[in-house]
C-alpha cells in the first residue's frame, strides 16, 4: 500500500491555507500519539479527518485547539506561527470546535447560550466609542441588553438559515437543534476554522440534511470546516478533501472526488478489510427445528415497552434484530438480559422456567447483556481497564470473595490479547481509551463470565471501521464456538453480514422472522415499511 502523500490542488480559489500544521508529534508517556503528522485547511473547503479510533484524529484536533501541548512541529495561522496554550487562545485566533456532546446550558435561552460571556450591555449604547478602562468597568456593571442580544443571535441564525426563536429555552429543543445552536455560537465568535467532531451521531436523516445546509453556507462564506465522522456516506456527501491517519501517522491527503470508498477503507484499516469480506461470504447456520433451544421466550412483554413476543435462541446462532429507533429492539434486549422486568410471558433456559428480576439473575443463568449506552451503563471511566474487565465476574462471586490475583492477571491479559485492546496496558484508565477499545473491554467483561447467551445492543455504534470489523469477527467466532448471540444494530448491512436469523421489529412488535439466506437490505426495509406481521415465516430455525 502506498503511503506517499497526495497533494491535490485546493478546490477553492485560495492558494494559501488558513491553518497549516507541520510535522506534529505528541507523546503520552511511552505512547507516541502523533508522529510527524501534517494538516492543511483552506478557506471555503470542508476537510474530513479520517481514521479508525486510536488513529490520532482527536489528538490532532486537541493539538490544534490548544488542549494538548505539542512536543515538536509547528502550527501556523495565516502564515504566522502560533503556540496555543489553551482553547481560548485558539478561539481568539478564529479556531472553534463543536463536539459530539453538546456543551451548552439547557436552562438558558438560545441567545443566552450563543452569546454567553459576550452579552451586550445596556450601557454599551451610551458609552459608544469610549475606550480603555472606563468602558470595561462601566460596561460590566450595566445590565444585559436582552433585545440587542436577541437581535444579534437572530442575525447569526438567519445567516445559517436556522428558523429558531432566540428567546426560546434551549432545553425545549431536540438535541439536533441544540447541536446547530452550538455551531451558531461558534460562528458568532467569528470562527474562520470550525471543527465538527462527530456532529451527526445523534441526528436522524432530515436533521443531517439541515446540518449539511448549515455547513454549505459556512463553506460558501469562506470558513474552513473540519468534519469528523465515522459515516462514510456523509463524508462523501459534504467533504472536498480528506486527511487519513493510521496509528498516529499520516497516511495520505486526498481529494474526496478522486478517492473511491474501497480505497479509503483500505487506507484506513488495511488488514481488517479482508475480515469484512470473509464475513460477507458466511453461510447462515441453520438449526434443526427439533433441536432444544438454549432460551425460549413465549408471550414476553412489558407494558408500554414490548408487546407479547415469542423468540427462540439456539446454540451457535446469531440472531440479528432489525428495526427503526423506538421499534422495541432495546426493550427486547433489556427483558432478555434482566435489566427490566417483564409484565407477561415466560423465559425458559434449557426447558426450565426462569424469572429475571435483575441482571444478576440473568448472569447467574449465563445470560449477559451489553447496553446500547456504554457511557451511562457500562464504562467506569475512573477505573482501570483491568478493574472494568473484572466487574461482572467479581459481582458473581460476591465482594467478600475477591478474584485471586493470578487468576485476575491471567484473564485480563488473555482478553487484552484476544480482543487487541489498545493500549495493551491493564492499568490504563478506561476514560482514556478510544470508543472502540472501551467497547472491547465491555465485551471482555462479559466474556470472562463464560455466558451461553450474549445480548449485544449496538456494540459497534460510534466506533471506527477497523474496530467494527474486529468486533464483528469476534461475534462470528463466538457463535462458531457454540455461543448464542443476539445482535442489535441500526446498520442493516451489519446485521445481514453477521446473522443466521433476522427478526424485524416495529412499534414494539416482532413483525417478521426469517433465515438470513438471500435477504437484502431492501427486503428488511420493505418489511419495516409494511408494518405487518409475516404469516409465512420460514419453518427453518
Amino acid at each position: 500500500m502506498s503511503t506517499e502523500m497526495i497533494v491535490p490542488p485546493p478546490t477553492t480559489t485560495a492558494t494559501e491555507p488558513i491553518v497549516e500544521m507541520t510535522d506534529i508529534s505528541i507523546t503520552f508517556g511511552a505512547v507516541r500519539a502523533l508522529d510527524g503528522v501534517s494538516l492543511r485547511l483552506y478557506p471555503g473547503e470542508v476537510h474530513s479527518l479520517m481514521g479508525e479510533n486510536g488513529a490520532g484524529k482527536s489528538t490532532l484536533i486537541k493539538a490544534l485547539t490548544g488542549v494538548y501541548p505539542i512536543d515538536s512541529g509547528t502550527v501556523t495561522v495565516d502564515g504566522t506561527v502560533h503556540e496555543f496554550a489553551s482553547p481560548a487562545a485558539a478561539q481568539a485566533a478564529g479556531i472553534s470546535t463543536v463536539y459530539q456532546e453538546v456543551n451548552l446550558l439547557p436552562n438558558l435561552t438560545v441567545a443566552e447560550n450563543m452569546l454567553l460571556g459576550r452579552e451586550p450591555r445596556r450601557l454599551d449604547r451610551l458609552l459608544g466609542s469610549t475606550g480603555g478602562a472606563v468602558r470595561t468597568v462601566l460596561g460590566a456593571v450595566g445590565g444585559i441588553d436582552t433585545r440587542a442580544m436577541n437581535r444579534r443571535a437572530r442575525a447569526t441564525l438567519d445567516r445559517l438559515g436556522l428558523a429558531v426563536d432566540p428567546a426560546s429555552v434551549l432545553g425545549d429543543h431536540p438535541i439536533a437543534v441544540q447541536q446547530l445552536i452550538a455551531i451558531a455560537r461558534a460562528v458568532d465568535v467569528d470562527a474562520r476554522v470550525l471543527i465538527l467532531d462527530e456532529p451527526t451521531s445523534s441526528l436522524d436523516k432530515d436533521e443531517v440534511e439541515t446540518l449539511y445546509g448549515v455547513i454549505e453556507r459556512l463553506r460558501d462564506a469562506g470558513t474552513a470546516v473540519v468534519f469528523v465522522s465515522h459515516f462514510l456516506d456523509q463524508v462523501y456527501r459534504i467533504s472536498d478533501r480528506m486527511t487519513i491517519l493510521r496509528n498516529g501517522r499520516l497516511v495520505e491527503e486526498r481529494s474526496v472526488a478522486d478517492t473511491p470508498q474501497l480505497t479509503l477503507v483500505e487506507l484506513m484499516i488495511g488488514r481488517e478489510l479482508d475480515t469484512l469480506r470473509e464475513l460477507d461470504d458466511r453461510e447462515p447456520t441453520v438449526v434443526d427445528p427439533t433441536t432444544e433451544p438454549v432460551m425460549e421466550v413465549l408471550g414476553l412483554g412489558r407494558k408500554g415497552a414490548l408487546e407479547a413476543t415469542d423468540l427462540r435462541l439456539y446454540a451457535g446462532q446469531v440472531v440479528g434484530v432489525a428495526g427503526l429507533l423506538g421499534s422495541g429492539r432495546t426493550e427486547l434486549a433489556r427483558l432478555l438480559g434482566g435489566a427490566d422486568r417483564a409484565d407477561s410471558g415466560t423465559i425458559e433456559i434449557h426447558s426450565t422456567r426462569r424469572r429475571f428480576r435483575t441482571p444478576r439473575n440473568a448472569v447467574d443463568r449465563r445470560v449477559a447483556l451489553t447496553s446500547e449506552d456504554r457511557k451511562a451503563d457500562g464504562v467506569v471511566g475512573d477505573l482501570t481497564v483491568a478493574d472494568n474487565m473484572m466487574l461482572a465476574l467479581q459481582a458473581t462471586r460476591g465482594w467478600m470473595r475477591p478474584i485471586p490475583r493470578a487468576t485476575r492477571t491471567a484473564l485480563v491479559q488473555k482478553y487484552i490479547t484476544a480482543l487487541d485492546i489498545r493500549p495493551a496496558d491493564p492499568n490504563a484508565l478506561m476514560r482514556n481509551l478510544s470508543g472502540g477499545n472501551q467497547q472491547k473491554v465491555l465485551l471482555a467483561r462479559w466474556l470472562v463470565t463464560e455466558p451461553e447467551i450474549l445480548i449485544l445492543d449496538e456494540p459497534t455504534r460510534g466506533i471506527d471501521i477497523g474496530a467494527k470489523a474486529q468486533i464483528q469477527a469476534l461475534v462470528a467466532d463466538l457463535a462458531e464456538r457454540g455461543m448464542s448471540v443476539v445482535f442489535i444494530s441500526a446498520e442493516l448491512e451489519e446485521i445481514l453480514r453477521l446473522s443466521d436469523r433476522v427478526v424485524v421489529m416495529r412499534d414494539h412488535h416482532l413483525i417478521d422472522e426469517r433465515v438470513n439466506r438471500g435477504v437484502s437490505v431492501d427486503d428488511v426495509l420493505a418489511t419495516i415499511a409494511a408494518g405487518t406481521r409475516a404469516d409465512d415465516r420460514s419453518s427453518e430455525a
